[in-house]
């Protein structure tokens, strides 16, 4: 397993590819981003971009969301995967930061989470993308580039990357290794053919030698 020496190297190697990393869904309110983070679940960011101007548009703010029926908002995102089951989560979420938070997106991991729809990993993207509060959030990127970098031990569950990264990383640069991870993830070490031959990283990485 890399040495939290060796993983802060990774993680700056991954920097020089891709030093401006940051969430690709866009949004423009706190409220907006959380809302495409939620729709943003087993589905891409691209087809949550497409859709989500005109759901931004129709639901400017959380009471009006609160106030609107489901079915309205299942035909406003039904391009995306699992749109029912969103759209309620959406209104009820809505729903929530209205009777709990005076209409303002919380910004703690613990109320985020108290939040239908919102799970650990959409709390921490929200944190640190509209917060700048330092969190890692592991996703399927993440979780296969640590593995394969054996940054983490290859049976860790989510919770476990999640704090072995943090104990290994600094704080400060939290936020741009999740990021990082996310595109080296996405573009370079992809799922089914990741590019061995082209990576700075390949020396490092146990998994990618044995494919060349």
């Amino acid at each position: 397993m890399l040495s939290d020496k060796e993983c802060l190297k990774v993680v700056e190697i991954m920097g020089k590819s891709y030093p401006d990393a940051h969430s690709s869904l866009t949004a423009d309110s706190d409220f907006h981003f959380l809302l495409a983070v939620i729709m943003s679940a087993q589905t891409t960011d691209k087809a949550v971009n497409l859709l989500s101007p005109k759901l931004f548009e129709t639901y400017k703010r959380p009471n009006e969301l609160a106030e609107a029926d489901v079915a309205d908002v299942m035909e406003l995102i039904k391009t995306i995967g699992l749109y029912r089951n969103k759209a309620k989560y959406l209104v009820e979420c809505a729903k929530k930061i209205v009777s709990d938070f005076e209409g303002v997106v919380p910004q703690t991991r613990k109320e985020l989470m108290s939040l239908p729809g919102v799970g650990r990993k959409t709390a921490d993207v929200v944190m640190a993308e509209r917060f700048k509060i330092p969190a890692i959030a592991v996703d399927t990127h993440v979780t296969r580039v640590s593995k394969r970098l054996r940054m983490v031990a290859q049976d860790a569950n989510v919770i476990e990357i999640e704090e072995a990264l943090m104990k290994k990383l600094p704080k400060s640069i939290w936020i741009v290794a999740h990021f990082r991870m996310i595109y080296w993830g996405r573009y370079q070490c992809t799922a089914r053919s990741p590019k061995c031959e082209t990576c700075p990283l390949l020396e490092m990485c146990a998994e990618g030698k044995l494919r060349i």
